[in-house]
């Protein structure tokens, strides 16, 4: 039997990028919050996300009769924009149909924000696609990973951290509602997405 090349992916309507970190020590991290959320679309859309292309794992399904690329740098969280540039510049996408998911210490885990478009807010993966793509105006499904303990505590190391049991719990609660409210921000109905799920 002959081994077959996957086939190529085909032009796409809109991508969705899940912020993180590649490799096993970072799996289940606060800062790995957009990957978790990829994952779980892939798995409700029944795609993998296993091509190796524009710096990324990436795979290919349809939300909502939309074409979607799904997206998760392999860059690492803070050149997460090389990803994000090659892939919207090869699709020729305006920032509008680059939805990127990511975590947000500002909010309590099981939240999610959503936002048409916005500054990085400290979120350095948002700053390097802000800096290389050269715009604010992609929407972004922000996924709340809580505060630090306290003031002193060092912000990597709080970032990196992984979920408590509790936590984890209401992380699969707020995963779940950014995969609906994906499918709705992808189907251009974000004002319907943010009454229903953003805090």
């Amino acid at each position: 039997m002959l081994f077959r090349k996957p086939a190529p992916l085909g032009a796409v309507d809109a991508i969705i990028v899940g912020l993180g970190n590649p490799g096993k020590k970072y799996e289940g991290t606060r800062h790995n919050a957009g990957f978790a959320v990829v994952e779980a679309l892939a798995a409700e859309y029944g795609v993998k996300v296993d091509r190796v292309k524009f710096k990324s794992l990436c795979g290919q399904t349809v939300i909502g009769g939309k074409k979607v690329l799904l997206l998760m740098p392999q860059t690492f969280m803070n050149n997460s924009g090389e990803a994000v540039r090659e892939a919207a510049a090869f699709y020729k996408l305006p920032p509008e149909k680059v939805l990127v998911v990511c975590d947000d210490i500002s909010l309590p885990v099981g939240t999610i924000r959503l936002r048409r478009k916005g500054s990085d807010g400290g979120q350095r993966g948002l700053r390097s696609i802000i800096t290389l793509c050269g715009s604010e105006n992609f929407p972004r499904i922000k996924v709340g990973v809580g505060q630090k303990p306290h003031p002193d505590y060092d912000l990597a190391a709080w970032v990196l951290s992984k979920f408590t049991k509790d936590e984890s719990v209401s992380l699969l609660a707020a995963v779940k509602n950014a995969v609906g409210a994906a499918a709705m921000i992808v189907d251009d109905r974000m004002d319907e997405a943010m009454n229903r799920f953003s805090r």
